[in-house]
């Protein structure tokens, strides 16, 4: 089990889009014609074998445009974990009362969606793939797009709650998995990635506030943002995330 996919919601998909790619060096690789069915249009960018998606609404009244308004601009929308077992992660989900809100049932691609209101902080995506190493969701020449000048992978995101321990208490329900708490916040471990909960400071409410990105040269990364204007007090910041580099 690890996070597969971290996802942004911005009112404009491609200044944010724009932003990434010149930041770390990444490219698009798939625009997904099928998200249209939740009123977005998406962009996904491999960061090696993980991803990142920026999704806008283009139709009024969409989940994710009143999730907008909520945390007044755009941030963090939507974490992707793959797990190894579908049935049994289908299974305890049902088994906890968490209401599953979208399913896929591709044989090659499963997936469930869990209601937010049921684990709070984010939309909650437990995927299944075959083979494991495939990501339907970035197309079919993803592996081809993939750039790992500057950046290696995802392993990590902090979503913000005004009562972390509680929340954790909900992912560890979903996941099966126990937290710890340490310095940094509650922490689910997943292996070579983590889910952190921590107090929201900024008043935008729960969400997810911070991504974590493995890259190869820190300084540089930060540096390269800090030309860009991609500073945000102290931190480098895209579309309403911080990028916590390591």
């Amino acid at each position: 089990m690890r996070v597969r996919q971290l996802v942004l919601v911005a009112n404009e998909r491609d200044p944010i889009v724009n932003d990434l790619e010149s930041l770390f060096k990444i490219q698009v690789s798939f625009y997904d014609p099928g998200i249209k069915f939740f009123g977005l249009e998406n962009a996904v960018l491999p960061v090696g074998d993980t991803f990142l998606e920026v999704v806008s609404p283009i139709e009024q009244e969409t989940t994710a445009g009143r999730y907008l308004e909520r945390r007044g601009g755009s941030g963090g929308y939507m974490v992707i974990i793959q797990v190894e077992d579908f049935e049994s992660t289908k299974k305890r989900v049902e088994d906890n009362n968490m209401r599953v809100v979208y399913e896929s049932e591709d044989p090659k691609a499963r997936a469930i969606h869990l209601h937010p209101k049921d684990v709070g902080g984010a939309i909650l995506s437990l995927d299944y793939m075959v083979p494991e190493s495939s990501w339907k969701w970035a197309g079919e020449s993803w592996k081809s797009k993939i750039n790992n000048d500057v950046v290696e992978e995802l392993n990590g995101v902090f979503i913000q709650s005004e009562n972390p321990e509680n929340m954790l208490q909900k992912w560890e329900a979903a996941l099966g998995i126990k937290g710890t708490k340490e310095i940094e916040g509650h922490i689910i471990n997943l292996g070579s990635s983590r889910v952190v909960f921590v107090k929201d400071e900024d008043g935008r409410g729960d969400g997810p506030s911070a991504f974590e990105i493995k890259v190869k040269n820190p300084q540089d990364v930060r540096d390269r943002a800090e030309h860009l204007g991609l500073i945000d007090n102290g931190e480098v910041s895209i579309g309403g995330v911080k990028f916590l580099l390591n």
